[in-house]
């Protein structure tokens, strides 16, 4: 049992294990709680010292920050006034600017009224002098139909386009091509083509034209359309890029009267005219085509070599093709005169052999021929070996 010694008087007595427990545990929890209140006491000094450290070092970062703020807002106080006094001054020359480049601008707009108003009267008296040609013209062709049969208009109309065309074909067109289409193909043939080429000879367009016209008291009312297959047909025969119809159908369509009338949606490169577009038509897909001229030389140069590219590659695949004609028959005769060769070699082989067989059996008979004697030819045959005997007696 554990031993206790009295601090006071030294007395030592003894306690079992529960009361020792016990006495150690009051004693464990008192000095834990003293302990306790000492580093509560400590521990709140201290913390008492560092927020008073804490509270004086603030006040001083606080007067230093406060400090130095104010001299950063003295100084942007300082830049913004002179920032303001700069903007103020560019806001001055701009607005100047500005008001000059109104006044500019007004001064251009005015100048441009006058130049766009003398624009539009000149345009208005060239549609005014426009539309007194159309009139006269449409006055002229409603006069020459009511004159005219069907036939003589429309050879009337073919004729005005030739002639037109003559007008200006040394000036403007010296290296075209414009005649009446006689050749017929395949039981068709156009009014006139027109073809047009460079000076070295490259065609760069080419043209199929209908004319087309009937009386306004005609049996039966054509429309264009009744002529766009037949043309489309004359175009892909004569090889030509491009199909024109210039005709004087359906007066009343403000579809056609407008002038050129694209019709690519049913047949390709296509087109209905006016006579009076005649001309124009012809220059404008001219000039069109003019564009693409080097266009067109590549594209000749390029057909021309890939031309030449297809006779080599054509040339080179029957070289190839006899090459390997020849190697193969070669191949097939070669092997034909190994095999000949192999027969040959076999048959002398069998041939030497059956030559050593002979040899073998001549020698074989040599042997019996050379020990042959007419002892051993008559051993069978006395009356022989007599006869023999006989002779031998006579010749001694």
């Amino acid at each position: 049992m554990p031993e206790i010694k009295c601090p006071r008087c030294g007395t030592v007595f003894t306690v079992d294990e529960n009361e020792y427990r016990g006495i150690a545990e009051q004693v464990r929890n008192e000095e834990f709680e003293k302990e306790l209140k000492r580093r509560e006491e400590s521990l709140r000094k201290e913390n008492d010292a560092m927020l008073k450290l804490q509270q004086e070092k603030s006040n001083s970062e606080k007067e230093k920050a406060l400090f130095d703020l104010k001299t950063e807002l003295e100084k942007v106080k300082s830049d913004n006034k002179s920032l303001k006094n700069e903007k103020d001054l560019e806001i001055s020359k701009a607005v100047s600017e500005k008001d000059k480049k109104i006044l500019e601008l007004k001064s251009q707009i005015e100048l441009n009224k006058k130049e766009a108003q003398l624009e539009i009267d000149n345009i208005n008296k060239e549609h005014q002098v426009a539309l007194k040609q159309k009139d006269e013209q449409i006055e002229f062709y409603r006069d020459m139909k009511a004159k005219l049969s069907t036939k003589m208009i429309g050879e009337s109309l073919e004729q005005h386009c030739l002639t037109e065309f003559n007008k200006i074909r040394a000036t403007a067109f010296p290296n075209a091509y414009f005649e009446k289409d006689n050749e017929v193909i395949e039981h068709g043939k156009g009014d006139f083509v027109f073809r047009d080429k460079t000076s070295d000879g490259i065609e760069f367009i080419s043209i199929m034209f209908e004319m087309k016209n009937q009386n306004d008291d005609g049996d039966k009312k054509h429309k264009n359309e009744d002529f766009f297959k037949k043309l489309e047909e004359d175009r892909q025969k004569k090889g030509c890029e491009y199909a024109v119809l210039v005709s004087l159908l359906e007066p009343e369509s403000e579809l056609y009267n407008q002038g050129i009338v694209d019709v690519s949606y049913k047949y390709k490169n296509m087109y209905v005219i006016r006579p009076q577009f005649f001309i124009p038509m012809i220059t404008l897909l001219r000039n069109a085509a003019i564009k693409n001229i080097d266009a067109r030389r590549e594209l000749t140069v390029y057909q021309q070599q890939n031309y030449d590219l297809v006779n080599f590659e054509r040339n080179l695949r029957e070289y190839k093709e006899d090459f390997s004609s020849n190697v193969m028959r070669a191949g097939k005769n070669f092997t034909d005169a190994i095999n000949e060769i192999d027969k040959s070699i076999k048959e002398l082989e069998k041939t030497k052999e059956n030559l050593l067989k002979s040899a073998h059996q001549l020698s074989i008979a040599d042997k019996k021929v050379q020990g042959i004697t007419i002892k051993k030819l008559t051993k069978d045959a006395p009356s022989i070996q007599s006869a023999f005997d006989e002779l031998n007696k006579d010749e001694n």
